[in-house]
C-alpha cells in the first residue's frame, strides 16, 4: 500500500523566522518570531523555547485564518527589491557625499558598503 503525502492546509505555517536568546530579566530562554513581533515564549532550554514559540506561532495564524484574514508572508518567501529610502540630516548627506568622491566611488556604493559592514 502506498501512502499519500499528506498535505497542508497553508505550506508557509512553519517557514517563519524563529530565534532563541537568553533573558537575564527571566532568567530564561527566550523564543522569538520576527513575523509575529509580539509574541514569546519563556522555556528552561533554548529547544523549549524554539518550540514554544513555533507552537505559539501555528496558533497565531491558526486564528487569523479561522477569522478569514490572511497570514503574515514568512520573510524567506518575500521578494526584495534591493532598494530603500533613508532620510538624513543634509550635513550628513554632505559628508558622505564628499567621502565617496574622495574615494572615487559612488554614494550609493560607499552607503552599501558602510551598511554592510
Amino acid at each position: 500500500m502506498k501512502l499519500k503525502p499528506r498535505l497542508r492546509r497553508n505550506p508557509r505555517r512553519d517557514q517563519y523566522t524563529y530565534r532563541v536568546t537568553w533573558s537575564p530579566e527571566d532568567g530564561e530562554h527566550l523564543g522569538l518570531c520576527a513575523e509575529f513581533p509580539s509574541l514569546s515564549w519563556l522555556a528552561s532550554t533554548p529547544e523549549a523555547a524554539l518550540t514554544g514559540i513555533r507552537k505559539m506561532a501555528r496558533a497565531a495564524v491558526k486564528d487569523i485564518e479561522g477569522a478569514g484574514k490572511s497570514a503574515p508572508v514568512p520573510l524567506a518567501l518575500k521578494h526584495y527589491s534591493g532598494a530603500f529610502r533613508v532620510r538624513i540630516p543634509p550635513q550628513v548627506h554632505r559628508s558622505l557625499a564628499l567621502e565617496a568622491a574622495e574615494q572615487g566611488v559612488s554614494l550609493n556604493r560607499l552607503a552599501s558598503a558602510k551598511l554592510s559592514s
